[in-house]
This record gives structure tokens, sequence and C-alpha cells, in this order.
């Protein structure tokens, strides 16, 4: 087997990285996740923002396992740099019900540092500060899509004792969600 893996966007993939990811396995999910949309917004709609765990070239579906787990994320990003979130910006929280196939489970930090990222700042770091995290965890995210995973479970970057799931929307598998319940608006300026 060739060291390094051509990459679909040009670039070149991480033989040791994805000999370490054949190590972690993968595992089907079933189960309920929760997300905070803006009002309006289908939550089920993937999209590729950039974010944490997908480089732009992924349709991926942000979740959390836990209700405080979504509102510690969208208030994590919506704090960024500002005292105050955006008054006009409404969310309401949705609970999904998911099913994969094959997903990555990173069931804590040390299991993030055994692919190479580092975890000292994990989820601490400001937006303007990601560029110190986000490129290793996107390329970890793109090498299990490459090996063909349809999620990964990893720690919420806001309380490593919680867990997010991160869809990967383009996979051949056939992923199930489904909105079992609106919650309705979500007050993201309480503590």
């Amino acid at each position: 087997m060739p060291r390094n893996h051509t990459r679909g966007s040009g670039g070149i993939r991480d033989q040791s990285l994805l000999d370490a990811l054949e190590a972690v396995g993968m595992a089907p999910f079933e189960g309920t996740v929760w997300r905070s949309v803006r009002t309006g917004r289908d939550p089920l709609v993937c999209g590729r923002p950039g974010g944490r765990w997908d480089d732009g070239t992924l349709d991926v579906l942000y979740t959390s396992e836990t209700r405080e787990g979504a509102i510690a994320e969208r208030r994590f990003h919506l704090f960024q740099g500002q005292p105050f979130p955006p008054s006009r910006v409404r969310y309401e929280m949705f609970e999904l019900s998911v099913s994969l196939g094959a997903v990555m489970r990173f069931a804590g930090l040390e299991a993030l540092a055994d692919v190479g990222l580092r975890v000292a700042g994990y989820g601490r770091l400001s937006y303007l500060e990601r560029e110190q995290e986000y490129p290793r965890s996107q390329e970890v995210a793109e090498a299990c899509a490459f090996l063909g995973a349809d999620g990964l479970r990893v720690p919420n970057a806001c309380d490593s004792t919680q867990s997010n799931l991160i869809v990967f929307c383009e996979q051949p598998t056939v992923v199930d969600k489904r909105v079992v319940k609106n919650h309705g608006p979500v007050d993201l300026s309480a503590e």
C-alpha cells in the first residue's frame, strides 16, 4: 500500500493518520440528537460551514447528543468576539432521530490526541485562533469520510464530558434522519 493517498481536492492524505483511524474502528449509531437552527431553517439540511469537523468540502450536519450540549455549542459560536449575541437572530431547538451504519467514535480527548489533535486548547480557543485547531480536526474528519464513515462521535468542544455527532451527508451509506420534535425557540442569552 502506498505511503500517501491522493485526496479528491488535490492534497495528500497522511498514511499515519489513516492507520490511526483504522485502529479506532467504526460502529453503528442509532439514537436521539439535538440541533439548534435559525428559526425557519430545516434542521435536517446539511451544509458546508467550514467548521471544526469540515473543511468546506463535506456536507455535514452538526448535532449534539444532549440539549445542553447543543445550547452550549450555539452560545460559543454566537458569543465569539462580542459580549452579547445578535438580538434579532432567533433559534429553535430540534430533537432528531438519527441512524447511521458506520460512525467513528472518539470516546474522549485522549482518543482525539491519539490521531494527532492538540487537545490542550480543544474548544477553548477563540474564533480568531481556530487556525491552531481546525486544520487537524478537519483533516481527521475528511480522512474518516474517505475511510467510509458516515459520521463522527466526538467530545463536545464546550463540555468534553458530553458528545457531538457529526453526520457526513454525502456518503453512499443510508443515513436515516428525521425530526422527532420541534421544541421551539431557545433563549441563548440565559445562563
